[in-house]
């Protein structure tokens, strides 16, 4: 992985890094007009694909842009951005403002196109080839996106995070989606829980099965059931074929509890490369 250098400007080179102020690492975050964000780059030209990775709750983009799924994306030749979450009024740790009951600070979605728009601007990377992903809260926000807007990104994997209670009552189609999810998460069951009480409603996590459920829907799949079932690896992968052209769906539960398992950015982007087109 490397990050932006200044010897492009200082040679005077033209294009998207040429023109990239020194920014995007640990600890200098890219600036846009509503948050900031972290990247990590492959080596050699490009444009490169996009690997767009929400943390959870309480986590920053800084960290992951030196983790082992940017590592493990860069070494694909995959640019990693790492967006950083607002912290709210009277709380200490960053987060999403995810659920559309409870408005927050900032458009997320909106801010996300920001992301992408301001990363193109600096960097050489190719956004008709972006893979939205999130872990926990992270993996909702991804969920809800995916949900209103498919075409937003080429393709979505969120991972140990969900929808939330109410569920959607439909989503837009056909999208793309890899779902990711502990057979033993106790912080986001499969099943959901609730949180705790807000202005008088339950704050609830929602149902992944039913959440499943919503993506058929949305991709006009044939069959309830998965198409496909592979059990190869770390994972035990459920998949639908028969549904609308352009479409693609998979789950994949893992033994453990909330957590990225080991292995997942090989999967998801394994997964991502088998799609046909850059589904934008």
């Amino acid at each position: 992985m490397r990050l932006v250098s200044v010897l492009a400007l200082c040679l005077g080179l033209t294009g998207p890094l040429a023109a990239a102020p020194l920014c995007g690492d640990p600890d200098t975050p890219c600036e846009t007009a509503t948050g900031s964000y972290h990247i990590a780059l492959p080596e050699g030209p490009g444009p490169h694909p996009v690997l767009v990775f929400l943390h959870g709750h309480g986590g920053r983009g800084g960290p992951m842009v030196e983790g082992a799924t940017a590592r493990d994306a860069t070494a694909r030749g995959y640019a990693y951005i790492a967006p950083n979450g607002l912290i709210r009024p009277a709380r200490t740790r960053p987060s999403w403002n995810f659920h559309p009951d409870f408005p927050g600070q900032r458009d997320e979605a909106a801010f996300l196109q920001e992301v992408m728009q301001d990363a193109a601007l600096r960097f050489d990377i190719d956004p008709k080839r972006s893979l939205l992903a999130g872990f926990s809260i992270g993996g909702s926000l991804a969920s809800y996106i995916a949900c209103a807007t498919p075409k937003a990104f080429s393709a979505y994997a969120p991972v140990s995070g969900s929808f939330w209670r109410p569920h959607p009552t439909g989503c837009a189609g056909p999208v793309r989606l890899l779902h990711a999810h502990g057979w033993r998460d106790e912080v986001v069951p499969l099943e959901g829980r609730v949180i705790r009480q807000v202005m008088g409603r339950d704050f609830a996590q929602g149902d992944v099965f039913h959440a499943m459920g919503l993506w058929r829907a949305a991709n006009g799949c044939e069959n309830h059931r998965a198409d496909r079932f592979e059990t190869t690896g770390n994972y035990w992968r459920r998949i639908w074929t028969r549904c609308t052209p352009g479409a693609a769906l998979e789950f994949a539960l893992f033994d453990g509890g909330h957590t990225v398992p080991k292995g997942w950015s090989t999967l998801a982007l394994d997964w991502f490369e088998t799609l046909d087109g850059p589904g934008q």
